[in-house]
């Protein structure tokens, strides 16, 4: 049967497929399973989204920052340089319990191994709410090329309206994950807001800080030309913190000098930390957000769960007064985080572009 799928697909029309992948509920874990020999064409990337091994610095990687010693002012330092110059760093002993972390990616592989037409019921056709949404691709009615990748996004409104619209075989595994990680989130941001003379995180910067927060549960199947296509093209979030759980598979590269890539190898019980856009255009750009990207695999299944830390929807974002009270000079605007978001997902991934959307210009 897959046999006779895969030669119906290979020999089918780009409306064929994308049926088959985006309206019946296949995503691309469908078209990776019926054994396709060739990627099907509107998946095939410009050769300038392809990191090419002469691209890759071998010898280069981020920080591994051990969190048990944080009360440590050098550590401290530590965490503050590694958000200042790579946007990106890998904690351990973080306090989430190891248990905590394999039990949510065994329900990441329990939700992408539901038949389709369960998975469908999550469409944003069918979704009983815009709050939670199976897809593929990151904006499909957007890119010229498609992304090799599935996804269920979850918006955290309360545990409430999880318990009732989250899908029930990965919702108390995701709800456990989300809660044991605030801590050594709140840890983090108190490290990185001492350093921009912000003394206290108050209702108001708790709000713009992480007043709302999304977690998707990502899956990369195997692709059958994974030279010619990517996972995630180059971006940079548009959080204020990202914090990723990936698998041992390996695939997550970050923009280092010169365009050059550098992996960000998978650390057993490690989470990897990265500055989003909303943090940059509130430390002024002191904090960097990050270029990044994920390449697909050609023998292995891949799946990574961020949770993105972020300003509310109806938050006012700029850079705080505590930073230009010595009189820097304001590189960005204020922006409604809302209208921020939508400009980013209504495009292609376009590496760092999105930031421009908050710069004042000066003639």
């Amino acid at each position: 049967m897959a046999q006779t799928t895969a030669v119906f697909i290979n020999h089918s029309s780009s409306d064929a497929i994308t049926d088959f992948v985006l309206k019946h509920g296949n995503g691309v874990k469908g078209l990776s399973e019926i054994g396709l020999k060739n990627l099907p064409k509107q998946y095939i990337q410009p050769l300038e989204e392809i990191i090419s091994e002469a691209k890759i610095m071998p010898q280069a990687s981020i920080p591994i920052i051990d969190m048990s010693e944080l009360d440590d002012p050098s550590v401290e330092e530590v965490v503050r340089r590694a958000a200042e110059k790579w946007g990106f760093f890998q904690i351990i002993n973080h306090g989430v319990p190891i248990e905590v972390l394999e039990n949510v990616k065994e329900a990441t592989h329990r939700f992408f191994r539901l038949p389709a037409e369960e998975k469908r019921k999550y469409l944003k056709e069918f979704s009983p709410s815009n709050n939670v949404r199976f897809g593929t691709s990151f904006s499909p009615e957007a890119e010229k090329a498609l992304e090799w990748k599935d996804y269920l996004s979850l918006f955290y409104v309360s545990e409430d309206e999880a318990s009732v619209l989250w899908p029930s075989v990965c919702r108390d595994q995701v709800l456990d994950y989300m809660r044991r990680s605030e801590i050594v989130i709140r840890r983090l941001l108190d490290v990185l807001m001492k350093n921009l003379k912000v003394t206290e995180i108050d209702e108001t910067k708790e709000s713009l800080l992480m007043g709302s927060k999304r977690i998707n549960l990502n899956y990369y199947p195997i692709c059958p030309n994974p030279e010619l296509t990517v996972g995630i093209g180059r971006h940079s979030d548009v959080s204020t913190l990202t914090v990723l759980l990936q698998d041992d598979v390996g695939g997550l590269y970050v923009r280092g000098d010169d365009d050059y890539w550098i992996h960000v190898p998978p650390v057993n019980g490690s989470l990897v930390i990265n500055v989003g856009d909303a943090l940059q255009i509130m430390s002024n750009g002191r904090y960097k957000s990050v270029e990044h990207c994920v390449m697909t695999d050609g023998s292995k299944n891949r799946i990574s769960i961020p949770i993105f830390i972020n300003p509310r929807p109806s938050d006012k974002i700029s850079p705080f007064r505590e930073v230009l009270a010595s009189g820097e000079k304001a590189v960005y605007k204020e922006v409604l985080y809302s209208d921020y978001v939508k400009h980013f997902f209504r495009k292609a991934h376009d590496g760092k572009k999105t930031i421009d959307f908050a710069k004042i210009r000066r003639i």
